[in-house]
């Protein structure tokens, strides 16, 4: 269309229609004339537009993505850095945690003997020197230790300090078949010499021979002079099989050590040991048995003894119906005549038979 004065005057006038119908409608409301223009409207052009929509989305949802592919895969990638950090996060809180708890009993157990340690933990587990049960801790002279020291964790006794370098240390373990300790039994304080057996439970040669042991009974460290290589006191074992001595002069027990040498972490070397020995205060104390519960009554069971009449006064001159020989009168013990016997209710006699024992308890 060419730009004339009649165009021009044209645009105008739909410009001032339109306005006027906006007018019309908005003021009109719900029921604004518009309406049914507007329904009409809707019913020709709808069909017509998701026609449209339907051919023209797919080419402009696919444009969509090859724009948004790049975000995406930088988004993906950045979550699955966030979430492998966050595993590792919390990996290391429960390995923190784990050795916090370590580190707690263990600072019970050197508190309760009064053992002066180092702390330290477990780098490496075996050494260069042949196949022995070994471990390498993370303390040397730099801190310290020196050889033939006693190493303990929270449960017991680990070993001895063999080899000591500036920074690391050797520790030889109690399970280990070269590694011998002296032991005390509880209580009973037998003295015996306990060896390592690998994989396989301790074995302790008491040497008393008739020594009274018993399964479940514990046995802590004897000591040795100046407390090298062994403080006394330290925890070892308890006690799970007895050999027969057939007359020997020891007795040979197998005794499970408290350790669990192969999940070892933080452990503690004591560097001084105690003032005076503290036998068996570093073993915790026993489990107590709950006493037995007593048994509850049944309920309506009468006492023994007879059952005591009702209704006031202790009849006289008659036996009770139960036959309770307390009450007076009646067939007393003693005084029953040759020939006679106690009729069923228990009152008079009844001659010509032959007397029977009676029980004078009632029962």
């Amino acid at each position: 269309m060419r730009d004339t004065k009649e165009s021009r005057l044209l645009l105008v006038l739909l410009v001032v229609v339109a306005f006027a119908l906006i007018t019309v409608d908005i003021r009109g409301g719900e029921n604004s004339p518009m309406d049914r223009p507007r329904q009409a409207a809707q019913s020709v052009f709808g069909p017509v537009e998701n026609s449209v929509a339907g051919a023209v989305d797919p080419v402009g949802n696919a444009i969509d993505a090859v724009r948004d592919s790049g975000d995406r895969s930088s988004t993906i990638t950045r979550l699955q850095r966030e979430n492998e950090a966050l595993k590792q996060q919390l990996g290391s809180k429960d390995v923190t945690r784990n050795r916090a708890q370590e580190l707690d009993k263990l600072l019970k157990t050197a508190g309760a003997g009064q053992y002066t340690i180092k702390a330290a933990q477990v780098i490496a587990i075996g050494a260069a020197q042949g196949f022995s049960w070994t471990v390498t801790i993370d303390a040397g002279s730099h801190d310290g230790i020196s050889r033939d020291m006693t190493v303990i964790n929270g449960d017991g006794l680990v070993g001895r300090v063999t080899t000591v370098g500036p920074a690391t240390s050797t520790v030889l373990l109690a399970n280990d078949p070269d590694f011998t300790v002296g032991t005390r039994l509880e209580k009973s304080m037998e003295l015996g010499f306990a060896t390592g057996q690998g994989n396989r439970p301790m074995q302790v040669q008491l040497l008393n021979g008739k020594a009274d042991v018993h399964k479940g009974d514990r046995l802590v460290t004897f000591g040795s002079e100046a407390d090298k290589p062994f403080v006394p006191g330290v925890p070892v074992g308890k006690v799970i099989g007895i050999q027969p001595s057939a007359g020997n002069l020891t007795k040979t027990v197998q005794v499970q050590p408290f350790v669990g040498f192969t999940r070892l972490d933080v452990v503690g070397v004591v560097v001084v040991g105690p003032r005076t020995d503290p036998r068996d205060s570093v073993l915790p104390p026993r489990p107590t048995t709950p006493p037995p519960a007593k048994p509850k009554p049944t309920g309506g069971a009468t006492p023994s003894g007879g059952a005591t009449p009702s209704g006031g006064a202790t009849p006289t001159g008659d036996t009770s119906a139960t036959g309770d020989t307390s009450a007076t009168g009646g067939n007393q013990p003693g005084t029953q005549q040759d020939g006679e016997q106690p009729d069923a209710a228990g009152q008079g006699t009844t001659p010509g038979l032959e007397p029977t024992p009676t029980n004078s308890s009632g029962d």
